[in-house]
Order: structure tokens, then sequence, then C-alpha cells
């Protein structure tokens, strides 16, 4: 038996590999394009595991992925392979339609042709699992109920529109082909291995660097915060037990602002690792909010709890306590992917 993941060196990819493989004995075939967020240090535990085949590759080469599947035969796709940083996506939106519109186009016909040429029983069990955001429903008022799956979708940004596009495809394949689909969309996810130009981790390493610690106008946008681990296991879940054609909310049950976030991330480091130069929060400096900035993320995550029994295991407060100790015990892992071209980012994005 084995799964074909899709993105599975990155932030949350990564992290699904290896909750993967430390649940199940079955084989994932990981492929990745390896592009600035996508490291394979984060998968150094399981380097030389016969259980992960990892493929440098691209999700809109057919022919690649056509190949894949005729070789592994896998009874799932979880197809996790996505630009996702929106202040990127701000600043060159054609990479995000390349890869999340015409690259999830590729996959799910690669899927279908795969789907089709199986036999009765492994064609009722295959699923194609989209993992996707719930910046694709736009923005809340403050005091509106939260996101539930049957949201209307709003992007604001050229991220969550070629995230929102990508959704309808999938939702296209499962009405016009049969595809067997399930989607879940998602809160802010946070944990080990996130690239540090979010804002946890932007604010772990630039603290502990002595550096600004810039927020986006007055802080007080809102978001639900989701730890990476409860993610992994909401998919696992929602693989094994969703209902075909089903979109699936996975939320954390913590709505946190901005200013909120970074204030407690600079409290744990005052007490994990104190600065001489004093509190942390000394380093706080609000920036030009950045274009079409959505005021409030919500997610509703009722009807995962009630359909399939998950909850998030982690609250905020312990989440984000294991995510600044991991970061302070990987300095190794931090200095290794702020490269020239991270810096240049960070300076471009939020000014000297």
């Amino acid at each position: 038996m084995t799964i074909l993941v899709t993105g599975g060196a990155g932030f949350i990819g990564s992290n699904f590999v290896l909750d993967w493989l430390e649940q199940s004995d079955e084989t994932v075939v990981n492929l990745d394009a390896l592009t600035y967020a996508g490291n394979l240090q984060n998968l150094a535990s399981v380097q030389g595991d016969a259980r992960h085949v990892f493929v440098h590759g691209d999700i809109g080469d057919r022919a690649l992925v056509d190949a894949l599947l005729a070789r592994h035969q896998p009874r799932a796709i979880v197809h996790l392979a996505a630009e996702s940083h929106v202040d990127r996506s701000i600043h060159g939106p054609g990479e995000f339609m390349k890869t999340n519109v015409e690259g999830s186009f590729t996959l799910l016909e690669a899927a279908r042709a795969h789907w089709g040429s199986l036999g009765d029983v492994a064609k009722a069990a295959f699923r194609f699992h989209h993992v996707s955001t719930d910046e694709v429903y736009g923005s809340l008022a403050p005091g509106a109920p939260a996101f539930t799956e049957a949201h209307p979708y709003a992007p604001n940004s050229p991220y969550s529109a070629s995230k929102a596009a990508s959704d309808h495809l999938v939702r296209a394949w499962h009405h016009t082909y049969g595809l067997p689909v399930v989607t879940t969309n998602c809160s802010n996810n946070y944990g080990p291995f996130h690239f540090p130009e979010k804002l946890i981790p932007l604010m772990i390493v630039n603290a502990l660097a002595g550096k600004p610690l810039p927020i986006y106008g007055d802080g007080q946008q809102v978001r639900d915060w989701l730890y990476v681990a409860d993610h992994c296991s909401a998919i696992r879940e929602v693989l094994a037990r969703g209902r075909v054609g089903e979109t699936y909310n996975i939320g954390g049950w913590n709505e946190k602002t901005n200013r909120e976030i970074v204030h407690t991330v600079c409290a744990l480091l005052d007490e994990l690792r104190p600065s001489a130069a004093g509190p942390y929060a000394r380093l706080i400096t609000h920036v030009k909010d950045r274009p079409g900035h959505d005021r409030r993320y919500a997610i509703d995550a009722r009807k995962i709890e009630r359909e399939l029994g998950w909850r998030p295991a982690e609250t905020f407060e312990t989440g984000i306590r294991k995510t600044v100790v991991w970061y302070l015990a990987h300095a190794d892992w931090v200095a290794n992917v702020q490269s020239g071209g991270y810096r240049e980012w960070v300076s471009k994005q939020y000014g000297a």
C-alpha cells in the first residue's frame, strides 16, 4: 500500500510525511519541486527509510506524474504542493497561478487517468485529498460567525484566488468525472519546520537576532491558529473516513490578533532565552499594512468533529510553547534556511 504526497518537503508536507511514517507502515512517495521553501533537511530523520521514496519534480510535469502513478500505484494522493505566502503572491502572482492552478489541473488529470485504469475494488478505494486554506472565504467582520464549509468564496489576494481556483477544479473533477475527492480548508498553521518568512517563525528568528519585529498596520488582524501536528492528524482522519465529495474545515479554535501572537512569542523568549538587552517586546515595530490585508479569519470546525470525531489536541498555549522550544533547539536548521535569497526577500518586504 502506497500514498503519493505532493509538496512533502515543505512545512506542512514534511510534518505530514513524518507523522504518516510514525503512524503507519505504508509507503509514501514524496513529490516535491524543492523551491525556496522545500527543504530535504526537514526529512533527515527518515533518510534511508525504505518507506519514504523522495522524487524531485514538479506536479506540472504530466509525464513524470503519470510515470509515478503507473510505477507505484498509490491508493491515494494527498495534494499539499502549493505556493502559499500571501506577501510573495502580491509581488509575483505568476508562480502562484502556475503551481496552484495549472499544477493542480495537471495533477487532477493524471489522477483521473490513473483512477480510470484501476480495477473495481481499487477504484472504489482511491482518494484524491486536496489540502486548501481558509483564505478562500475572504475576510470576516468582527463578531461575524466563523467560516463553515458552506461559506461563499471571496478570495482577496492572488494566493487565495489561486487556491480558490484549485478548490473549484477539484470539485468539478468530482462532479463531472466522478473522481473520488475530499477537500480540507485549514486555518493558519504553525510549528516545527516553518519557513521563517511567516509571522511566528519570523518573530522568533528576528527576536533572537535582535532585529525589529515587524507587525503590519495596527496588528489587530485576527487569525485562527492550528498546530501543524493537529492538522496532520486531521488529514489522516479525513483521508481514512471522510465522505467523498465533501469539504471539511480544520481549525484550532484559537482566534488571536497578530499583536497577541507577537507579544506571546516575546514573553516565551523572555522566559526561555532572556536577552541581556531587555524584553524582546522592545523590538516590536509597526510597518505599513500590506495591500488588501484581510481583517479576520475564523474556522468553524464542528463538521469534522461531528462526523469524524476530530478535535485539535493542542491549545494555543501548549502549541506555541512547543514551537518556540523547537526553534531554540534547532538553530542549525534556521541558519541553513536563511540563504541570501531569504534575507533579500525580508529586506524587500519589510524595509531596512
